[in-house]
């Protein structure tokens, strides 16, 4: 699993009008940066209304898995590995821990439970960069493949979100891509609500110029 990106969440159900309106409030112009070469474009995925978790903290330690919502203790080259087996690029490990460590910024990972309550691998992460007021943006959600289908990607994910909106974030965003997008939707997330679209900063448009 695997998705860069934007999201918003709203504060409550609304018809397509209200959060077209919502939208070009917000968003008048953004442009979002990928870390893949490709710019192709990914869908905009919007929250709808949070929920309440699937799995709880104490249900995944007793699958032998802890909940860890702080980059202290994150093994930087094991995420990367994950990262690599996702199939994305391998990030410079001093830029990474700087990007972990962003203000306004959030994240949530899923670590391997270890005997004695050491650090153990993640399995699962994901991460949002934001003003830590009004917007944040979605990125690098993954999950160990060996370990895909078992909720540990809709766990990282409901709690990022819950923890920015309690922060009192309101607009969130994410970029999915096509492949990924159905693993969103049933987490509250429509995609090009109203012909809404996202773009995507591309040098080669700008070599065109």
């Amino acid at each position: 699993m695997q998705s860069h990106g934007v999201l918003l969440p709203l504060r409550g159900p609304s018809s397509s009008l209200s959060l077209s309106r919502h939208l070009r409030r917000q968003l008048t112009l953004t442009s979002f940066h990928s870390s893949k070469a490709s710019t192709r474009p990914r869908s905009l995925l919007l929250p709808v209304a949070s929920a309440a978790f699937t799995v709880s903290d104490g249900e995944l330690e007793t699958r032998g898995f802890r909940v860890r919502r702080s980059s202290d203790g994150l093994d930087v080259a094991a995420l990367n590995d994950v990262f690599a087996r996702v199939g994305f690029p391998r990030r410079d490990p001093d830029r990474l821990r700087r990007a972990l460590g962003h203000a306004g910024g959030a994240v949530v990972w899923v670590e391997e439970s270890k005997r004695g309550g050491g650090p153990g691998k993640p399995v699962a992460f994901a991460r949002a960069t934001g003003d830590g007021v009004f917007n944040a943006v979605v990125w690098d959600v993954v999950v160990e493949p060996s370990l895909q289908g078992m909720g540990l990607g809709r766990a990282v994910m409901e709690r990022l979100v819950a923890d920015l909106r309690r922060s009192g974030v309101s607009n969130i965003a994410l970029y999915a891509e096509p492949r990924v997008v159905g693993f969103y939707r049933p987490l509250g997330f429509a995609a090009d609500p109203d012909g809404i679209k996202g773009m995507v900063y591309s040098r080669r448009n700008q070599k065109k110029r």
